[in-house]
Formats: structure tokens, C-alpha cells, sequence
């Protein structure tokens, strides 16, 4: 039986992509009353409407990677492939303009996602006198829209305060908005349940969220300067940290990529996530092709369902792998790292001599339905389905699928898929498809009806690991590394599915180190801008960025919709430095 409240979603989906900046923000949801489930579902289920779009690799997702030290996106190819107007370079360089198109349209969706809970709001509390599905619904939606808020506080330092769609924003900052966004967390916080799924805010996401308001709220407070701290603010952490690991009702995933698999709604790591099962049609495999080469063809089934060749990770990242473990490959020590689906038998192994001119008897076999690709970070010569250059059907031996090293289809067909770590958007002859070292963290979905499309992971926001390292990071800050040794060393001895890769114990820790380790553990993820800033590495220099301008913590207001407001002088008033 579908899931009904996904059904909702999907009758509305169109709408996620309509957005405004104008200081009437337009009531788009007339609409959403109609022919869906129940009227309550009819009117929550478009605030989480424009999850997927606004969290997609070309808004959220790009913002958060791009502009940190993990990934690197330069032009390829001629130099015109995934240029796209410099918005990446503006990202990775802390260039950004107020024109940037990622920034831009990553606003329009949260201003599109908070516009969308303040119309449920307004109308789920007509209902909630009598319906006390209502009432709960109602707490679910101020939940949701604190959440947004503290999403927009991250990125561009305001909160915007509305209760009524007939009434214009209060627009935050600092303190004000960090009060407000804690205070609308707490109202709610005990009239939600855990009952749902993690497609939903619960009682333990808002737990989960106010202790990332907490770490990060002297960042908030004060986001050019120096952070200062409070130990009450991590007591804070501690506490709502504690009422999510003490509530039972998660645990940790014995397969670190399990967390990112098909089937990842039911796993027990999962806090809060964005809900791609196939009810829906915005779901999407965005974030399991976007890095692959597009030489590579991770399903046996659809032929032309490659990757993209879009970010690599830089080569600061990777060495902090190397100096983790010295001469010791990751890959062999590390469960987070990566994952060999894919055994190439001893006797192929060695290259030498061999080349895409006389390979053709250079390959192992495979049955298309178990058919999948490595997992994690992707170096060297890859191994995989071989499409002809005329786009014919992968090549077969009674069935089964020949796999060989993959030839890199945009260049002639005469070099393998080697990818190596140096890249940067410096050398000009450095364009090549296939430098820097890729990442296929989610699992490019075998349940999809399409290839790229209908992607069935859900998209991880909130997990376990994350609960504990929080609580880690404020034990440290307040001096107790005994504390915060326990619950790194506790997230790393979970990954227990391949027992020869579980990482080791650490005998040490300090701040350094735990910064480290939460690039280890979500690396790829919506964490690492957040984390640099409030490590103090955001100013670093490292692959083809040096501006240390501390005003770059925070993106432009996109002059879209500075100029929406000009009308109202002094009303959205543009961020420093820009």
C-alpha cells in the first residue's frame, strides 16, 4: 500500500519549483486543499514539497560542497563543460557575487519552502480547535519552518519571522534570530512523536536541531568573528545530544554506505531525511551520478545512465586520509573510505601493456542483476560496464556482463578512466574528464524505472553519527576529552559489516582531531561549510582558494531579491562584503 502522504506530495510536486522574494509573498497553495488524503496531510505535505529541489547538487547541495575544501567542480573538457557561468568557481573561491545563480535559486527554494509552512500553518490552525491531528500538525509545521529558518541563518545570517500570509516578514539576525529559532523548536519539541519515519520532523530531529543550533550559535551570534563557546550552550548540546542517543530508538549502521543505499528509509541511523521512495516523482539519483565519469554506467539495465564528470575532491582532503594513516592505504583500514563491490580477478589486474586497442579479451564476467560499482572514493583505472561507441547495449557472454577498464568515451576511445588526485582550475591544460579522485557515496539506485531519474536512497540531513559527534565536540569544548574519545571511538567501532576495515580505536583527541574524523564520517554530505567555519578553517587556503575574507562565511543576498524589496528601504539589507 503507498505511502498516502507521498502520494500528496506527488500531486503537488509542480509547484516546487515556483518561487518569490517580493515582500507580499504570494499565497501559491490555494490549491493544496484538493483531492489529496485527508485535509491535515493536504496542507503539511507541501511545505516538505520542495525538499529534493532545494536540496538537489545545483543548490543546497553545491553550496555547502563547493564552497569548502572537500570538492572542486573546474571546467572540463574544451573548458565550457560545467563552467556554467564561473558560479562554481565563485563557490570554491569565496568569489561569490550577488548574482550567482546557485545562490540565487537555493534562496528562491527556502524562501519558496518557509512561504510554504506559513500557509500551513495559517490554515491547519482553523482546524485545530476540533481536529487534534490538526493541532499536532500544526507543531510539526513550526518545527519544520524553525528548521528552514536555522538553514537560512546558516547561509546568510537572517531568520525570517512570519506567522500570517497577510503579514510581512520580521527579518533576524544574530541573537534575535538564534532566540527565535530556539524558542520555536522548544514550544514544539514535546507535542511531536517518533512515529513517522524519518521522511518527517520528529521529536528527535527538533533534538537533533537544537543541539546544532547550540554548537553553532556563538557562530550565529557573532558570524565574522572569532567564536566564543558558552559552556551553557554546549550543556545544551549535551542534553538534547542525550535525549536522542538515550531515547533507544536509533542505532548505527554496521555499513557505513548502507546508510546511503536503495533502501536507506528503514535504516535505524536515520534521523531526518529527505523521503525519495518511487512514490514520488521529484526523487533522483542527482547525488549518485553527479561526480562519476561519464564513461562510467553504473546499472546493467540502462545503457545511457552514466555520470556526469562534475566534482572531484581536492587533494588538501585526501590528505587528510594520508596523514590519518600514514602508508597504510584508507581503503584497507577504513570502512568510511570505500567499498570493493566490484573484485577484479588477480590475473586482469595488471595493466601492462594492455590498452583499450587490444583489451577486448581483458575482462571478467558479472550477472547484470548483482551488478554494482565501488563504493566510497574512486581512484586509479576504473573497472565497469563497457558502452560501445555507437550507444549499443553493454556487451555479454550468455547473459552475463563482460566488465573491463573503462574507456573514456570523450576522448577518441583511446585511454582509460584514470582518475588522479591532482586537480584544480588553475593549469589550463588540466581539463581533462577524468582528474581528480570521485566520490559515489549514495548508491546509484537499482530500483530506478529510468536510470537517472526515480532515485530511491533518501537524502540524509540528520543521522546518528552526527548526535555523537555533536556531543563529542561540545565534551571537548568544555574539557572533557574522556567524553568525547568515547563517542568518536564508539561511532568508528560501529562499522562493523567488513570487521577488516572497522577503523581503529583513537588513543587521543582534540579539536584537530575531531574536525578530521567529522570529515571522515560525512564527507559528501551538508556539513562541511558549516563545520569549517566553526572549526576556523573556512579562511584556510588550500586547492585553488586563498581569500581569507572572513565576511565569505556568509552568501549574498541574491540581488534579485535585494532588488524585490527596494520599496521598503532598509528593509533586506545586504550582507558585508558585498
Amino acid at each position: 500500500m503507498k505511502n498516502k502522504f507521498l502520494i500528496s506530495i506527488l500531486s503537488l510536486s509542480a509547484l516546487a519549483l515556483v518561487g518569490c522574494t517580493d515582500l507580499e509573498e504570494q499565497v501559491i497553495d490555494e490549491s493544496l486543499e484538493a483531492q489529496t488524503t485527508t485535509p491535515v496531510e493536504s496542507f503539511v505535505a507541501p511545505a516538505y514539497g520542495p525538499l529534493p529541489d532545494a536540496f538537489t547538487h545545483t543548490k543546497n547541495y553545491g553550496l555547502q560542497l563547493i564552497s569548502s575544501d572537500q570538492a572542486i567542480l573546474p571546467p572540463r573538457g574544451s573548458g565550457n563543460d560545467w563552467y556554467d557561468g564561473g558560479k562554481y568557481i565563485e563557490l570554491h573561491q569565496h568569489t561569490t557575487t550577488t548574482t550567482n545563480v546557485v545562490v540565487q535559486q537555493t534562496w528562491d527554494a527556502m524562501r519558496l519552502m518557509l512561504s510554504r509552512t506559513v500557509t500551513a500553518i495559517e490554515k491547519l490552525q482553523s482546524l485545530a480547535s476540533t481536529d487534534p491531528n490538526a493541532a499536532k500538525a500544526v507543531s510539526e509545521m513550526r518545527a519544520l519552518r524553525a528548521y528552514y529558518n536555522m538553514l537560512m541563518l546558516d547561509y546568510w545570517g537572517i531568520a525570517f519571522k512570519k506567522d500570517s500570509t497577510t503579514q510581512n516578514s520580521q527579518i533576524l539576525r544574530k541573537q534575535e534570530a538564534v532566540s527565535y529559532i530556539e524558542s520555536e523548536f522548544l514550544a514544539v519539541v514535546n507535542e511531536l512523536d517518533n512515529s513517522k519515519g524519518p521522511g518527517r520532523i520528529s521529536q528527535a530531529a527538533v533534538n537533533g536541531f537544537l543541539a546544532q543550533l547550540y554548537l553553532n550559535a556563538a557562530v550565529y551570534r557573532d558570524p565574522y568573528g572569532t567564536p566564543a563557546f558558552a559552556a551553557g550552550d554546549m550543556d545544551k548540546v549535551i542534553e538534547y545530544t542525550n535525549k536522542v542517543i538515550n531515547s533507544g530508538l536509533y542505532s548505527l549502521s554496521s555499513e557505513y554506505f548502507a546508510i546511503f543505499d536503495d533502501n536507506n528509509h528503514s535504516n535505524k541511523e536515520l534521523i531526518f531525511a529527505i523521503d525519495q521512495r518511487q512514490d514520488l516523482n521529484t526523487s533522483h539519483n542527482r547525488l549518485g551520478y553527479w561526480s562519476l565519469s561519464g564513461s562510467q554506467y553504473p546499472l546493467a539495465a540502462f545503457p545511457k545512465a552514466n555520470g556526469t564528470d562534475g566534482p572531484a575532491i581536492t587533494s588538501d582532503f585526501y590528505q587528510t586520509w594520508v596523514q590519518a594513516y600514514g602508508s597504510t592505504d584508507p581503503a584497507q583500514v577504513d570502512a568510511r573510505f570505500y567499498k570493493e563491490n566490484l573484485v577484479v580477478p588477480n590475473n586482469l589486474k595488471d595493466l601492462t601493456g594492455i590498452t583499450p586497442a587490444n583489451d577486448s579479451n581483458h575482462y571478467f564476467l558479472v550477472n547484470g542483476a548483482t551488478y554494482e560499482i565501488n563504493r566510497g572514493i574512486q581512484r586509479g583505472i576504473q573497472w565497469g560496464l563497457r558502452n560501445a561507441s555507437n550507444g549499443q547495449p553493454f556487451q555479454t557472454v550468455n547473459g552475463q556482463y563482460k566488465i573491463y577498464p573503462i574507456i573514456e568515451q570523450r576522448n577518441g576511445f583511446v585511454n582509460y578512466v584514470n582518475h588522479t588526485l591532482e586537480i584544480d582550475l588553475e593549469n589550463p591544460n588540466n581539463k581533462d574528464y577524468t582528474d581528480g579522485y570521485r566520490v559515489s557515496k549514495y548508491q546509484f539506485s537499482r530500483t530506478s524505472d529510468t536510470g537517472r531519474n526515480r532515485g530511491n536512497a533518501d537524502i540524509v540531513l540528520l543521522r546518528l553519527a552526527d548526535i555523537y559527534l555533536m556531543r563529542a565536540e561540545a565534551q571537548l569544548r568544555k574539557g572533557n576529552s574522556g567524553a568525547a574519545l568515547a563517542d568518536v571511538n564508539l561511532v568508528r567501532a560501529s562499522r562493523t559489516a567488513r570487521p577488516s576495515v572497522t577503523p581503529p580505536a583513537l588513543t587521543t583527541i582534540n579539536l584537530e582531531l575531531l574536525y578530521r574524523e567529522r570529515g571522515f564520517e560525512f564527507y559528501w554530505e551538508y556539513s562541511r561549510r558549516t563545520d569549517m567555519i566553526r572549526f576556523g578553517h573556512y579562511e584556510d587556503p588550500y586547492t585553488s582558494k586563498t581569500n581569507a575574507d572572513p565576511r565569505k562565511r556568509l552568501f549574498p543576498i541574491p540581488q534579485s531579491a535585494i532588488d524585490g524589496a527596494a520599496a521598503e528601504p532598509g528593509y533586506l539589507v545586504q550582507n558585508a562584503g558585498y
